[in-house]
């Protein structure tokens, strides 16, 4: 191969990479509209879409367009469009829908944020409230509609993570799991269902707690779980045998994660074990740079960080734990540890 062909294949590949960014931000629109749901009965022509969505039909269309080629839709002669099994999952309804994610990557709150990035790198400050003028949890207190994208857009990740980790991790050996910063209850509900001998308590914040538990509803455990609010910064509810918490260290540096697993650790029964379900940074290159990706999020969004085993290890010695395994899951794995 020539200099300069090289020089060209280096540039376009340069050029795929960076632009990127216009592909999520492509994708985020096309999931704010809400195309793909009006698109679940059949293919449509572009000007009905329009219609539907609110949208003008030329940009639209120029936009579909520009998804077709990276695999959402499929366009046919006269400027029609059909969800592809890709596609699917940008709908509502969708199993394996991943809609609200994909509208809170496009959402000024995420997007403006990692457009600071390098000053992040400089200082090791996040970026969120020197972009957005207050910290993460402030912010969405006061934007409630963006909390609502968010929240739905964690729900759905978990829902993908869910299924695999109580496949992957034995729950059946404990009698009482408190699941810490466990949301509205679905991964509590999942895990309960899966071991009719154990009992549950859902912890959380004031404010969660008051309008969670439908999951637990759902799946008929209502009656073997308890709902506690409370701050885990303060304390965990006591005589746990398994402390779960699922993606809920990685919003954390180091200091508060200590504190939080330290609480777990002083409340745990004897022979008790704190189990984080987390997508665990692998050593070396990956096949995927999405974990490490994630980590970088965590850093602009909140300082957080998602950690390799060794750094796991040394935050369980830091609280008093000692890192006993890590069981692969999925994208997460359940990260173990019992008192040192």
């Amino acid at each position: 191969m020539s200099e300069e062909s090289t020089e060209n294949t280096t540039a376009m590949r340069l050029l795929r990479l960076v632009t990127a960014s216009w592909m999520s931000s492509a994708m985020s629109a096309v999931a704010e509209l809400g195309v793909a749901d009006r698109l679940a009965a059949g293919p449509r022509p572009v000007t009905d879409l329009a219609a539907d969505v609110g949208a003008a039909p030329g940009p639209l269309y120029r936009l579909l367009r520009a998804c077709a080629d990276i695999g959402l839709f499929r366009e046919s002669a006269g400027q029609v469009f059909a969800l592809t099994d890709l596609g699917d999952g940008l709908r509502s309804d969708s199993p394996h829908s991943l809609r609200n994610f994909v509208r809170w990557v496009g959402l000024a709150a995420d997007r403006h944020t990692w457009s600071d990035l390098a000053q992040t790198v400089r200082t090791g400050e996040p970026a969120f409230e020197r972009v957005h003028g207050k910290q993460v949890w402030e912010y969405f207190r006061d934007s409630p509609e963006v909390a609502e994208v968010f929240d739905n857009a964690m729900t759905e990740l978990s829902d993908h993570v869910i299924k695999p980790v109580v496949d992957a991790y034995d729950f059946g050996r404990f009698r009482r799991i408190v699941d810490v910063g466990g949301g509205h209850g679905s991964l509590l509900a999942t895990v309960l269902t899966a071991n009719p001998a154990a009992t549950g308590v859902l912890f959380d914040q004031p404010e969660v707690i008051a309008s969670a538990g439908a999951p637990l509803d759902e799946a008929g455990v209502r009656d073997r779980c308890q709902l506690v609010d409370g701050d885990f910064f303060v304390g965990v509810p006591p005589g746990g045998d398994a402390y779960l918490m699922s993606n809920i260290i990685h919003d954390w540096d180091d200091e508060p994660s200590r504190r939080i697993l330290a609480n777990c650790r002083e409340a745990m029964a004897d022979g008790g074990r704190v189990l984080l379900v987390e997508a665990v940074v692998p050593d070396g290159v990956a096949s995927s740079p999405t974990v490490k990706l994630m980590d970088l999020d965590m850093l602009v969004i909140s300082g957080g960080r998602q950690r390799t085993g060794a750094q796991f290890d040394a935050l369980f010695q830091d609280a008093g734990l000692k890192l006993s395994g890590i069981v692969p899951a999925g994208l997460c794995s359940v990260v173990e540890a019992v008192r040192a």
